[in-house]
Formats: structure tokens, sequence, C-alpha cells
């Protein structure tokens, strides 16, 4: 298994339609093969950051998914709303030897 973290800091006046956004990603991530589950957070302290912890079956399901098509639509629209570049980070579940 594998948890995605993605990070977007989304101005204030944009957050109504990010979250539509966000609804739509999580609609048709659920349909992915090896998709488990997301959350997404705010940051208390800095609301425009936004965090999405999302669970994968392995690190192949996810890169499947983040090239995809419909991802890809959707991200070129969130990305029109952002103020910076979108991170990701992929961690591996356990500890490796």
């Amino acid at each position: 298994m594998v948890k995605v973290l993605i990070k977007r800091v989304v101005p204030r006046n944009k957050a109504k339609e990010m979250v539509a956004l966000f609804r739509q990603m999580h609609i048709l991530a659920v349909n992915q093969d090896g998709y488990i589950s997301a959350e997404t957070f705010h940051n208390h302290d800095d609301p425009e950051e936004f965090l999405v912890i999302s669970s994968w079956q392995s690190a192949d399901s996810w890169f499947n998914w983040f090239k995809s098509r419909d991802r890809l639509e959707i991200q070129e629209r969130i990305d029109k709303l952002l103020s910076s570049t979108t991170s990701y980070s992929v961690y591996n579940y356990g500890i490796s030897e």
C-alpha cells in the first residue's frame, strides 16, 4: 500500500471552485483500480493550504491514475486556480531494510 500526499495552495477567493474540482477528482478516483481512500484537509494556520492524503494498493495503481487523461484534465483546471504548483509525495507503507 502507498499513501500519496498532495499539497495545494488555493487563494481564498478560489476555494469554492476548488472544492468542486476536488469532488470531481474524487468521484473519478474512486473508480480507479487500486484506489482505497482519500481525505482532504486544510491547514489550521494557513487556510489556503490544502492537503489530500490518498491511499492506493500500490505505487503502480497511483501512477496509472496520475497519468490518466481524466485526472490530467481536472488537474489542468485546478492548476489555473492555484497560486503555486501542486506537490506530490508518494510514501510506501512500513519500514524498508
